[in-house]
């Protein structure tokens, strides 16, 4: 069965197979299909919701719980620098900063669980 689905608004055909699906060819009722929006990280320059200025902040690339803040408010940083180390399903992802700068705030604590998205530091 060809199905198609849109991942960040792209749309793409796929072919699957369906359990129990008759293989002989015959049409039988068509099967009911359900549709799943499958939230996307927003791409660099596209606007997201909130009041923050996007070249300011840095926003959590995973829901997940925050394990280690490595800055803290008037520290200077330079591209890549770590900022946060967060968790989700049982793997660390390092979050850097995406520009250099110093910072404004610092949005989180360890321990904090954190959404996809949510502002973890500012820059002034």
């Amino acid at each position: 069965m060809k199905i198609q689905i849109v991942i960040g608004g792209k749309a793409y055909e796929v072919e699957v197979d369906v359990e129990g699906e008759d293989q002989s060819g015959e049409e039988g009722p068509a099967p009911r299909i359900q549709s799943v929006v499958v939230p996307t990280a927003p791409r660099h320059g596209s606007s997201t919701t909130g009041d923050a200025d996007e070249s300011k902040v840095c926003r959590s690339p995973v829901a997940g719980i925050v394990v280690r803040v490595c800055v803290q408010p008037g520290k200077q940083l330079q591209p890549d620098d770590l900022l946060v180390v967060l968790e989700a399903m049982k793997m660390e992802t390092n979050v850097t900063a995406p520009i250099a700068g110093k910072v404004k705030s610092v949005k989180v604590v360890p321990g904090e669980a954190v959404k996809l998205n949510q502002i973890l530091v500012e820059f002034e």
